[in-house]
């Protein structure tokens, strides 16, 4: 299968999506495009302490109500809405720290604690 790629387009919708989250206060621990080897596909992951302070419905209603903005551009079907106990982003946060801003580092080919890594645009590991 050949790899998907993550164009400035998707780079470009995470950002506005983070920034949506930030004004609509939204807290966002970690916030990161990854790539998935199987469906061999891009998945833009949000790690917010919501998951577990309001249970996952709760927070993915939230998080839809920020998505329904027109600038946003991206939708569910292209985010998954995790813990900050989520194993990639405690194993990802061992290696990575980028502070309460929005950064854009690409993680590629990378071995964190025996875990390989494919590919990953960070944008937030607190």
């Amino acid at each position: 299968m050949v790899k998907a790629s993550l164009v400035d387009a998707d780079v470009e919708a995470g950002t506005r999506v983070i920034e949506a989250l930030d004004k609509a206060r939204f807290p966002v621990q970690a916030a990161l495009w990854f790539y998935l080897s199987e469906p061999g596909e891009w998945r833009l992951l949000v790690a917010s302490p919501e998951v577990d302070e309001r249970g996952p419905k709760k927070a993915y209603t939230h998080l839809q109500s920020v998505l329904a903005r027109p600038s946003v551009g991206l939708s569910l079907r292209d985010i998954s809405l995790v813990s900050p106990d989520h194993d990639l982003i405690r194993l990802l946060s061992r290696a990575i720290s980028t502070g309460p801003g929005i950064s854009g580092i690409r993680f590629t080919a990378n071995t964190v604690d025996n875990v390989f890594i494919e590919d990953a645009y960070i944008y937030r590991l607190q």
